[in-house]
């Protein structure tokens, strides 16, 4: 204390005089034994930077301590938003996806996640490929599939090593009609086969007969329609309907009801018009009905539209892929190019349909964590509130509590896609390593859930959180490569 001592007036200074106010950092129980003792207290959310974590918080302050290098990822971040938030996706096709994706021939199957080989694979994901295998006629029955896979007489990748994405096991063959996404900014395009549906399907590891048939329809005659009709419409602009969707409770990952309503209200005519075939038609429109995540896969090559031009920029801390595979969840960071950060893939945590338990669960799958990536599913959370009471994660009332606490580790909002119910603040866009690292908030994911077991399918939904680890690593590789390790 500096200047005049305090002199003896009788009367003590006005802050001795006012009761004690008190801040309580971290542990609550700090707050509570305090009011146990007749003090209130002001309970403030704290953690030592990541977590305590010495590598971890050395590594964020010189990466943040460095002023030259600070601008530097400032400046490469500022890129990768500006062209994350410029990117103009448009629907403009579905064609085979051997005609679509180079090298994608015989025996090659594109799968969800990160790398995987067989040996290492979880049920759904094995059940999945021995029945597309008997899709392709590779196999005759799905014990020749599965002796065939172990022999290696199939060649497995990532569907994001080819401009493509799939949700849940995410399988993709030649035979498979895919959509096909132009962002039109770039001049690049994105591919994901087209929803099946729900329950016993492909993506959840079914296999049956009744599966490979409703694949064989989707092949044969759904796709071909749905290319002719978006041909003959000169594509459909997804990026508005993703806007009139969050207004109307969608958040695009667990619920599409919206913008599945709105993208076939746009196509019908076209389909209509385009099509010899009335009860075709009349067909295709009836399963786009009946179908309330036709529009997920649609909103999934979107997001790999807009992401694949923000992968790559020297210096760029942000968030390009999430993925799993339902046995690691990897990430790819903008500034460290194609390298994949993986982690064991957690459980996710919500309801299930009737007779089935978290025993029956396969861990978390599927490519289509990249909605969240730029903005959707949990991080839009607060835009469909009854998803929360659906997917176990709470009350209605706190959606808008995923939202906000997604904002802490995200560098911007959306300014085109904004959520009425937090006053038109936008999504939260552009997924920070440094955040998600000093905050120790992992970023949350809307999911569905797959049976542990081959051929059963979908058994219920709920959200997980993407591993720390994956984010830990990321940053001390992303260090190194900025000279600061």
């Amino acid at each position: 204390m500096t200047g005049a001592p305090l002199r003896a007036t009788g009367r003590a200074p006005a802050l001795l005089q006012a009761p004690p106010r008190i801040i309580s950092l971290g542990l609550e129980r700090f707050a509570e034994d305090l009011a146990a003792q007749g003090f209130a207290a002001q309970q403030v959310q704290w953690a030592p930077p990541a977590r305590g974590d010495v590598r971890l918080a050395d590594a964020l302050a010189r990466l943040d301590g460095s002023v030259p290098l600070a601008a530097r990822i400032a400046e490469a971040n500022g890129v990768a938003l500006e062209r994350l938030l410029a990117a103009d996706p448009v629907l403009v096709d579905v064609v085979p996806a051997g005609t679509a994706i180079d090298g994608l021939g015989h025996g090659r199957i594109l799968h969800a996640g990160p790398p995987i080989a067989w040996q290492r694979m979880c049920g759904p994901m094995r059940g999945a490929i021995m029945g597309i295998a008997v899709f392709e006629g590779w196999a005759r029955d799905l014990a020749e599939a599965a002796a065939k896979a172990a022999a290696g007489a199939f060649r497995f990748e990532p569907n994001h090593h080819y401009h493509a994405v799939g949700p849940m096991t995410g399988i993709t063959t030649q035979s498979q009609p895919v959509l096909v996404v132009e962002n039109r900014t770039f001049g690049n395009r994105a591919y994901c086969v087209i929803n099946e549906g729900l329950g016993k399907v492909m993506r959840f590891g079914g296999n049956d007969a009744e599966v490979l048939a409703r694949l064989a329809w989707i092949r044969d005659a759904l796709g071909p329609a749905l290319g002719r009709a978006i041909r003959s419409s000169g594509g459909i602009a997804l990026k508005p309907i993703i806007a009139r969707g969050l207004g109307m409770g969608d958040e695009m990952h667990q619920r599409n009801v919206a913008c599945s309503s709105l993208l076939m209200r746009q196509l019908a005519p076209a389909l209509a018009l385009s099509s010899d075939d009335r009860e075709l038609a009349a067909r295709c429109l009836e399963f786009m009905a009946g179908n309330d995540q036709f529009f997920l896969n649609v909103a999934m090559a979107m997001a790999k539209a807009m992401t694949d031009p923000v992968r790559g920029i020297d210096g760029s801390s942000l968030v390009t892929t999430m993925s799993r595979n339902g046995v690691a969840f990897g990430i790819q960071v903008s500034g460290l190019g194609d390298a994949w950060f993986t982690a064991p893939v957690e459980m996710p945590v919500g309801l299930y349909f009737p007779g089935y338990t978290q025993e029956d669960a396969n861990p978390d799958m599927g490519d289509s964590a990249l909605l969240e990536t730029v903005g959707l599913g949990a991080f839009a959370m607060a835009a469909a509130p009854a998803v929360v009471g659906f997917l176990g994660a709470g009350r209605a009332s706190g959606a808008g509590d995923f939202t906000r606490r997604m904002a802490e580790i995200t560098s911007t909002d959306s300014p085109g896609w904004t959520i009425p119910a937090l006053d038109g603040a936008g999504v939260p866009t552009g997924i920070d390593i440094r955040l998600v690292v000093d905050t120790g908030i992992a970023p949350v994911i809307n999911t569905g859930i797959a049976h542990r077991r081959p051929g059963v399918g979908q058994v219920g939904a709920g959200v997980v959180h993407a591993p720390s680890a994956c984010f830990a690593a990321a940053l001390l590789a992303f260090a190194e490569r900025m000279g600061v390790a």
